[in-house]
């Protein structure tokens, strides 16, 4: 009983201080060694060693890859101008009176090409802000406007993305980043659809009752100064899609045609961690996609090596901190993990409907990501703790991998963007919007409905399996 009133003490200290913006470098060894010392099971100094930080040391081998080519390729994105020109010609195309969907689809074309949530928020916020005083929109919008086109469903839904909310459950279900891409796509649709109906209709009342964009603050100034393509001649809009474009179908090529059929027998040796194809085919498959995709960016863009060197420089750095803060989540994770009052819980969430693991994986996975304020950290440690036990009982039912990989990817997705979330607090910060002005439709948008898409997406798949 001590250990679980340990887990759940250390649990509510973490939600508390990462609200209280302390850095999870800091908070989570502290949370995961409180659990340890009210556990009384193992040493803290080895609890630390070698339970916490070879936790941390496995997450980075086995995802730095993606955090890095991912912000290499967001960095060389938004440097050369690609990712403000993919805005203009999706507004092009809508029309400034449809602002709101404009900046949702910039978005969503961005994070589903590649380009890190971060990188999209600062590309498109400047866009957003001149298209939402043009239509007279409020501003507390924007943040909801942009939160649906990011954090939703190109991030967990749609088959092929290569967010890292898409990758984990590979590593756990031997799946690829398209499983399931029927039902993601219906997920998806859900998303987009509910998340439309809901702007616009806030959108609406506020214009009826008279309320428009707002004053100009002193933060459009920051967001401005942030900008590197202020001024410059942008891309043309082939060049700018080729490399999106060139992510989507190489990852999509490898993940399924190529690397499966590659002799992965050697893999099974000591060296190479005894493990079998199945379970890197899609981290290569990524790897190989965004590689490809940023030289591609490289030639297209880049004529001076200096800029393409500092391009490269800046985006490496900011790769470190989101790939260091999720790792230490999940080194958290596996720390409670070993705890025995851990074995208490995890018998309470798997007992949750015994039926149809797809439910107590979906309540699973939500919980974590609520209580680390993280998607990929919630998913990594529920994964780590349960997966396998998920992965039995959804081939003992007749579930396939595929579906329990959809069904995980989306749930992460929902109950992170409660208030303490890190990625929505710097979306509020940059937009120059509080929570009490904002948060009612960032929650909306991004944690009801998409909890509304999952909840499709387990019955569809109880009821038709996989598809």
């Amino acid at each position: 009983m001590t250990g679980v009133v340990g887990i759940i003490l250390s649990l509510l200290l973490l939600i508390y201080l990462a609200y209280r913006d302390v850095s999870v470098l800091v908070l989570a060894p502290i949370c995961a060694l409180l659990a340890v010392v009210m556990d009384g099971q193992h040493p803290v100094l080895a609890a630390y060693t070698q339970i916490f930080m070879v936790s941390v040391g496995q997450f980075i081998a086995d995802y730095f890859p993606m955090f890095l080519l991912g912000a290499l390729f967001g960095k060389l994105m938004e440097d050369s101008g690609s990712a403000a020109k993919i805005a203009e010609v999706i507004v092009g195309l809508v029309g400034v009176r449809n602002s709101i969907l404009a900046i949702v689809l910039s978005c969503a074309v961005l994070t589903y090409g590649g380009v890190s949530l971060f990188v999209v928020v600062f590309a498109v916020f400047p866009l957003a802000r001149t298209l939402f005083r043009k239509a007279d929109i409020p501003r507390r919008l924007i943040p909801a406007t942009i939160g649906l086109g990011s954090f939703t469903f190109t991030m967990t839904a749609l088959p092929g993305s290569v967010q890292i909310q898409n990758q984990i459950p590979t590593q756990f279900f031997r799946t690829t980043s398209f499983a399931a891409p029927g039902l993601g796509c219906l997920g998806g649709l859900v998303m987009f659809s509910l998340g439309m109906l809901w702007l616009n209709h806030r959108a609406t009342v506020a214009m009826r009752n008279g309320e428009g964009f707002g004053p100009v603050l002193p933060m459009d100034e920051v967001a401005a100064e942030h900008s590197t393509t202020a001024g410059k001649v942008l891309p043309s809009a082939w060049a700018a899609f080729a490399p999106l474009v060139c992510v989507i179908i190489l990852s999509f090529v490898f993940s399924q045609f190529l690397i499966p059929r590659w002799d992965g027998s050697f893999l099974s040796q000591d060296v190479y961690g005894k493990t079998v194809l199945g379970k890197v085919v899609n981290s290569w498959a990524t790897i190989l996609a965004l590689s490809a995709a940023l030289l591609l960016s490289a030639a297209l863009h880049y004529r001076s090596t200096e800029k393409l060197k500092s391009s490269l420089a800046t985006g490496a750095r900011s790769s470190l901190m989101p790939v260091f803060n999720t790792a230490c989540e999940f080194g958290y994770g596996s720390t409670i993990k070993s705890l025995a009052g851990f074995s208490a819980v995890q018998t309470f969430v798997t007992g949750i409907a015994p039926g149809n693991p797809l439910i107590s994986e979906a309540i699973a996975v939500n919980a974590l990501a609520a209580i680390t304020g993280s998607a990929s950290g919630g998913l990594s440690i529920a994964l780590k703790a349960l997966g396998e036990t998920y992965l039995q009982r959804g081939t003992a039912a007749g579930i396939s991998p595929e579906l329990l990989h959809r069904v995980a990817s989306m749930s992460c997705g929902c109950l992170d963007s409660l208030p303490h979330n890190g990625a929505l607090i710097t979306l509020l910060l940059i937009c120059g919007v509080t929570h009490r002005q904002g948060y009612r439709d960032v929650g909306m948008v991004t944690v009801l409905i998409p909890l509304s898409a999952t909840a499709v997406v387990i019955v569809l798949g109880t009821l038709f399996g996989s598809f």
